[in-house]
């Protein structure tokens, strides 16, 4: 016969197994997507100074990063939520004549994520915050930046300047309530662990990797992500 000492000590067991459960089957991971570079703005820089040849560096990263994911944590209970600044790709996609807005569609549903386009950096940030509490184990950010913020937008609707950011001075606005325990964070582009890493980590309680130096998206001709030229730190 069970004591009941013993029986509670099971049902606080089962309680946290099925907490547990529970988590995987939510667990989320994120991916947030800035816009290309316009080639006619870009395309007045000297050769070695142009950005974006290809319209699809931070897609193509994006879907690289998803299915690494999928490989480290197993397809079930595996979630994406794929938050794009769409405004850049419906510029470069009039263009260069081509569906990108459809296409990046398409990917995500090849993924089974979730697609949510955005519009600034304020929108990102009230989306996120209504994510469910700890739900996120991963965010991951590709695109245009320098030390003090991500560009959404870099050199589409102006050259060589920003439309569209999320400025660590908005961080303070950034709930940390949907990052698990243990999340993983981490910024692909340029120059964010010189600054901004230390606000992301101010706001939500959680480390931000980034680069100390600049990214270089090269790497994707062989299938893999972003490297950096200096080192990762948080």
């Amino acid at each position: 016969m069970v004591q009941p000492r013993n029986m509670k000590r099971i049902a606080l067991l089962l309680i946290c197994l099925f907490a547990s459960v529970g988590f995987l089957e939510a667990a989320q991971h994120v991916i947030l997507t800035g816009g290309p570079a316009l080639r006619k703005w870009e395309n007045y820089r000297t050769e070695r100074d142009r950005h974006d040849r290809w319209w699809a560096n931070f897609v193509r990263a994006s879907t690289l990063r998803m299915d690494e994911i999928r490989r480290a944590y197993g397809t079930e209970g595996t979630s994406f939520v794929w938050y794009v600044y769409r405004t850049g790709y419906d510029k470069r996609g009039r263009e260069d004549g081509k569906p990108y807005t459809t296409w990046i569609t398409e990917q995500a549903a090849k993924r089974n994520a979730r697609l949510v386009w955005i519009s600034s950096g304020n929108d990102f940030i009230s989306k996120f915050n209504r994510l469910p509490a700890r739900s996120v184990a991963t965010f991951d950010f590709f695109g245009h930046s320098n030390k003090h913020c991500f560009l959404l937008d870099y050199s589409s609707q102006i050259l060589g300047a920003s439309a569209a950011w999320l400025h660590e001075s908005q961080l303070r606005s950034l709930s940390g309530r949907p990052l698990a325990k243990g999340a993983i964070c981490k910024s692909w582009g340029c120059h964010t662990a010189e600054s901004m890493s230390k606000y992301w980590k101010s706001a939500t309680g959680v480390p931000l990797i980034g680069a100390v130096g600049k990214t270089d998206y090269a790497t994707l001709t062989h299938g893999k992500l972003p490297s950096v030229s200096g080192r990762w730190s948080q």
